[in-house]
Parts: C-alpha cells; structure tokens; sequence
C-alpha cells in the first residue's frame, strides 16, 4: 500500500478559465490552479512532491492551516472549482485531458463529501498527527537541499507545532476509541522523531536553534497526549462507520463504474472458487509432508477442506525469517525480484536506482503495520523512493513475534516485497514521475486512481508467477491463493464493517477461519479497516479491472500483443482511472 496525500486545507483561489480560449486551454488553467493551489496550502505535502517556493511562499518552513477559517476557504475553494469544472466542454477535451478531468471531478465529490458530511477534523485525531510527522519527517530524509538547509527549515516547522496541535485540539469534538489510541501511539512515534532521530543529527551551529524550537514543539506533542487520554478519550460517541456515506465513496474512489453491493457479492462469491482451487494445490503437499492424516477423509467436506488448506499452510509457515533478519530479508527479496524481472523483460525498468527499503516512521504505524511505499517526490524524482518494513517491536511476547512471522513467512514476504517495491508500486510510480507535462504528473500522482495503484501490484505479482517466479513453486503458489482469498476478504470487510454494521468477531472470523490469516495480521487488519474506508477494495477492483484491461488489449492486437509493450504503455499514463486508461493505449 502506497502512502498517499490526506485530505488537507486549502487556499481560496480565484479560477478564471479565460475569455476567448479554447477548452484544452481554459481546462489546463484550471488544473494548474487546482493542483499548485493544493500543494501551495498544504506545505507538508508540498515538500514530499518537491514543490518549495510558491509565489514568494518558503514551504518548507510552513505547516499546514487546520483552522476553521482555513476549513470554510477549502469548501468555497471545491465549490467554485466544481462550477468552473462544468464550465469546460468535455467533449471537445483530448483524451488524456479527459482521464485528468475525471480525476479532478472525483477528487471534488471525495473532498466534498469529507468537508460537508464527514467532517473528519473534528473527529480523526490521527489525522493531525499523521501531517505534523510528515511535515518533518519528509525535510529530515529526502536529500532536496543540504541538510543544515533543511534543519533550519525543520527547526521553522517546530516553532508552528503548538499552535497547530492546539488548533487540532479545539477542532476535536469527539472521536472513535481505535482513533484516539492510534493517535496517541503515532504521537509518540512523533515525540521520539523530534527528540531522538532529527536531534542526533544536528550539526553543533545549530545546536541551541534547535533546543529552543524543539522544547516547546515536545512539551506541545505532550499536551496534546494528555488531551488524547484524558479528554478526547472521554467523548468517544463518534463513528468510525460512514454508514449511508459510503456507498458514494466507494463508487468516487473506485471509478470504475462498479457499486458496493454488487463488488460484495461478487467477492463472498469468488471466495469459494478461489478456496476450492486452494485445496487442490494444497493437496499433494499434504500428502507428502503428512501422510499419516490420510487425506482426512472422515471429516465432512468443509471441514476437510480447512484442515488440509490449514495444515499446509501452517507447514508452509514455519519457513520464515527472525526479528532480527526480517528487514534483511527483505532487501535480499527486492533483489531478487528486480533480476527476475530483467531476465524475464515482464517490463523496462526505470532508469533510476533511488530506492531505499528503510523501517516505517513510528508515525505511520497504526496503518502501516506490516509496509508500504512511499514515491519519490513527483517534482524531483530523483530523489529518494522509499519501500517501508515495519519492524517487529522488541517487546512484543514470542507468540505475537511467531504470529507476525508466520504470516509473514519466506514466501508471503516475497509477495510483499514484489507487491510494494519490485515490479509493484515502486516501478509504477517511477514510471509516472516521468509523465509531462508537470501538472499532469502532479494530478496523478497527488489524487492517483486507488484501483490503478493497487490493482497494477496484485496484477503483476500474478504475472510474476506465472513467468515462474520461484519455479512455480507449489509452495509459492498455495501461499498467493491465500493472498487472494485476502484480497476478498479485504473487500468483504470494508463494504461489511462501513455498511452492513459487520461485528468484530464476524471480522476476526472471516479472516482466521474462512481465509487463513494469522490472529496477529487479522487483529491489524481490523484496526485498519476502522482507521480507513474505501481503500481496502481497491485491491480488488483494481486486480479485475486489469486483468480484463490486458485480455482486452490482448484480444484486439492479436499476434502482435507484447506484454511488455503493453506494460510499458500503461505504466507511462500514471495512476488514472482504469476506465479512462484503454482509450488512452489506442
């Protein structure tokens, strides 16, 4: 999962499309003022895109505006931008104008619909928190400017943080219990980024600058602490469920011209196929490592099924890395998986070798608690991209370590790493920071189509094993069956836990027991799934849409299909509707 831009406050502008210009023309205006006029009023997302002066404004030394003041400018701001929108003809718009109008009209409905009815300023402390990390944490790692350049600008940030984190304590009016205790454990992870990590880094010149900015910003992270326990925690009425809502955010962030209800069904539907096919690949394998079990052919049909689906996967799972040589592995997987690709020519691989595998920010854990990836900055690729791996923490008892690892095993973990970094995400977002002109790649890259995103690292895991990724092993291919049996339970659990008032135990059931998953990844899940809506689809959807994208281009060509041609072409449009992506391969 690739970490993308929250919704933030934005500046009122002033849209003119222009007397007298054609619609490309007026619609180009339009865009840029949208896109620069976002990143100008949220000065943490600003720096991770590379964008830093903006009309005379440092942003890097800025934090973002969370008042309410700023709040009404960002709803007049998507009002007239959604008149001007309607203002444009669309049907005179070339294609790729309009894959960016679709976009732009999607992101109004989505932000529209947080700043109208949702209102998660008022309830999502995590939120707040979450800005404020990346607003220093971006300066601190992404090498734009010499680093006593960006400690300066770090320390400029800090002297903002009381006043931000007070703002976000007078927003907050109430907040779901998972919200406010992830919040408090990101808030930490803040804390210790300040007052250890960006510290010990400080050149001896700036030594005093950055105590005297540091010590109020931590005593401010500690005020808003006890806010989170002995306050928001007390009103705790808000819900996590969008309830009616999300059926209009599922159909705005899929974009795909599929529904809720009807993704559901034809989800619990794919569960049994896909579960059949398991105990077919898992058969054999039982048999060879468990002959004495006898096929367990007393049991009732369904019940034999999980035991032998069970029993080998449970086999399969004690191949796995330690705590200590779990990050390790994983770089040794990236490697891997970038020689298979180059042998194979599944696609052309960037040019750039600016990825890093580091552990996930402390502030980013709550969502991030397995991995994720985070491009480099659309403005100046060259800078670092970076595939996150959450470490295990020191603490945790054996049992929660093994059940971490289980899940996590040799082979689930080469799935993760090809999903996030080789050839999934991190090859993805190469290819779109190379899309022109720069508006455009902004566009796509700040409001990137969710199923595109996600789809495109399911979709090319499954082409990776079927070009025999590890020899087609029966091992790997059993433990990427349960990977899709994930995939639809994501689903399931999102429409279910958002619309239909699923319980926890029913969420907790679907993922142990009727898709394999380890107690410690299913508890995760779950907390994810209240911290999120819409997104846990996207998986799903995004892995149909392309698989019916390449058959599709695959039919229409003939002889002449090359998968690599085609991977090449789609990857070059950057993370657009996938509706809108075949008129653009024509």
């Amino acid at each position: 999962m690739p970490k993308c831009a929250r919704a933030v406050p934005f500046v009122l502008l002033i849209l003119a499309a222009g007397c007298g210009k054609s619609p490309s023309e007026k619609f180009a205006q339009l865009s840029e003022e949208f896109v620069y006029g976002v990143l100008a009023a949220s000065p943490a997302t600003a720096t991770a895109t590379g964008l830093h002066l903006y009309q005379g404004m440092k942003l890097d030394e800025m934090l973002d505006d969370v008042s309410p003041e700023a709040l009404e400018k960002q709803r007049q701001f998507y009002a007239k931008t959604a008149k001007k929108l309607t203002e444009i003809k669309l049907d005179q718009l070339t294609p790729e104008e309009k894959a960016d109008y679709a976009i732009i009209q999607n992101q109004i409905g989505l932000a529209q619909l947080d700043l109208n009815e949702v209102h998660p300023e008022n309830h999502a402390p995590q939120m707040y928190v979450e800005l404020l990390g990346n607003a220093l944490f971006s300066p601190f790692v992404l090498d734009y400017a010499p680093r006593t350049d960006r400690l300066g600008q770090i320390i400029a940030r800090l002297k903002k943080v009381p006043l931000f984190l007070d703002t976000a304590a007078t927003n907050l009016s109430s907040a779901p219990d998972v919200w406010t205790q992830v919040a408090i454990q990101e808030n930490q992870g803040n804390m210790n980024l300040v007052d250890k990590d960006i510290r010990a880094t400080v050149t001896t010149d700036l030594t005093q600058d950055y105590a005297r900015a540091a010590r109020p910003a931590l005593d401010a992270m500690a005020r808003f602490d006890s806010f989170l326990r002995n306050n928001l925690s007390q009103r705790n009425s808000a819900n996590w469920r969008l309830g009616a809502r999300y059926a209009r955010k599922f159909r705005l962030t899929m974009a795909a011209g599929v529904e809720a209800d009807d993704t559901l069904q034809a989800a619990e539907r794919q569960v049994t196929a896909v579960r059949a096919r398991m105990l077919e690949l898992a058969r054999p394998l039982h048999a060879a490592f468990a002959p004495s079990h006898k096929d367990h052919a007393g049991l009732p049909q369904e019940e034999r099924a999980n035991a032998i689906i069970r029993e080998t996967l449970d086999h399969i799972a004690q191949k796995h890395s330690t705590r200590e040589s779990y990050m390790d592995d994983a770089r040794k997987d990236l490697d891997e998986a970038r020689a298979f690709v180059q042998a194979k020519h599944l696609l052309t691989l960037p040019a750039r070798a600016n990825l890093q595998v580091i552990p996930t920010p402390e502030f980013m854990r709550g969502i991030y608690a397995v991995g994720g990836f985070n491009p480099a900055p659309a403005l100046e690729p060259r800078l670092g991209a970076f595939y996150w791996v959450t470490p295990i923490p020191a603490d945790w008892p054996a049992d929660r370590v093994e059940s971490k690892l289980r899940e996590y095993n040799f082979y689930k973990l080469k799935l993760l790493t090809i999903h996030e970094a080789m050839p999934g995400h991190y090859v993805q977002f190469e290819y779109a920071n190379d899309v022109q002109p720069p508006t455009r790649r902004l566009l796509r890259s700040l409001f990137g189509n969710g199923p595109y995103i996600e789809g495109w690292a399911q979709y090319v895991t499954q082409q990776m094993l079927e070009a025999g990724f590890l020899d087609h092993s029966p091992e790997m291919a059993l433990t990427f069956a349960k990977e899709e049996l994930r995939v639809l339970a994501n689903t399931i659990l999102d429409v279910r836990l958002q619309m239909l008032d699923m319980t926890d135990q029913e969420a907790l059931d679907l993922m142990t027991k009727e898709t394999f998953q380890e107690q410690e990844e299913a508890t995760a899940k779950l907390q994810r799934a209240k911290l999120s809506s819409a997104q846990l689809p996207t998986y799903y959807v995004g892995w149909r849409a392309w698989n019916k994208l390449r058959e599709d281009q695959s039919q229409a060509k003939g002889s002449s299909f090359s998968q690599q041609a085609f991977h090449d072409a789609a990857l070059r449009e950057g993370a657009v509707p996938i509706s809108q992506l075949a008129g653009l391969l024509q």
